[in-house]
């Protein structure tokens, strides 16, 4: 592997990207720690909330003031649309404003868990599919659900590992294995990371990226946790890569049995 390292990209629909880690512009204490902490973190692509994060009303703070959208690809997303009908209007609007064809989907299923609805994400991921838009989906861990998202047009699954903002890392690994195994499309973890070996983890299961938000900006140095989150996911894919030794029971001794004595 190491002659083809630099060949190591993410692609994503006809886009190719150098970092595997996505950061979210939501919950920093300002716009300008925001875009301090995703320089530092190496991320080449960026969610934006646009029912949330101000895009347009140059009477207010423009997020394109502080991260430059030709340096950096922002990814808009439907944070807080719990229906079908919301999202694809968020969506269209985006469209509108910035032009955007790559975006991030994501249809809640309540307030309290905000685990996705899938019936209505997969509804969602199929019109907007039609009208030309490629579509990252967040979505639950169901791999038989990631197989049909990928059926109807999806580029990208991203599953969460645990409710989102929750910190609790992945929770069903096994899972995130059997969707890797089924799906071609790039597999992105999208919620509940809490630290850096969260990140780490989720590499080594052969993801192709990692989606984090809250745990770098409500981190108590968020500066510091955004460079963890990038060394944790360039040594999470390094170790998925160069493939790790067989679990034994007992032990195997690292030193010759015969020696010099």
């Amino acid at each position: 592997m190491e002659g083809n390292e630099k060949m190591d990209k993410l692609k994503i629909a006809k886009k190719t990207f150098s970092s595997r880690l996505i950061v979210g512009t939501g919950k920093y204490s300002s716009m300008s720690e925001c875009a301090k902490a995703i320089k530092i973190s190496g991320a080449e692509i960026v969610t934006v909330a646009v029912r949330r994060v101000n895009i347009s009303d140059t009477k207010k703070p423009l997020l394109m003031d502080f991260i430059d959208p030709k340096k950096i690809t922002y990814l808009p997303n439907t944070a807080g649309c719990f229906n079908s009908k919301d999202a694809l209007r968020t969506l269209r609007l985006a469209r509108e404003i910035g032009g955007w064809k790559l975006v991030k989907l994501e249809v809640l299923g309540d307030k309290k868990s905000l685990f996705p609805d899938m019936i209505e994400t997969l509804k969602s991921t199929e019109v907007l599919t039609k009208e030309g838009f490629d579509v990252m989906v967040y979505c639950n861990d169901d791999p038989l659900m990631a197989k049909r998202l990928e059926n109807v047009g999806a580029v990208a699954i991203m599953p969460l590992a645990a409710p989102i903002g929750s910190g609790l890392g992945i929770q069903n690994p096994v899972n995130i294995k059997i969707i890797r195994d089924l799906t071609k499309l790039p597999l992105i973890i999208d919620a509940g990371i809490g630290q850096a070996s969260d990140a780490a983890q989720t590499m080594e299961l052969g993801c192709d990226g990692v989606l984090v938000n809250t745990a770098i900006a409500k981190a108590n140095k968020p500066y510091i946790m955004a460079e963890a989150m990038k060394l944790a996911v360039i040594a999470g894919r390094k170790s998925y890569l160069s493939g790790r030794i067989k679990k034994n029971l007992f032990g195997s001794a690292s030193s010759p049995k015969t020696g010099i004595i």
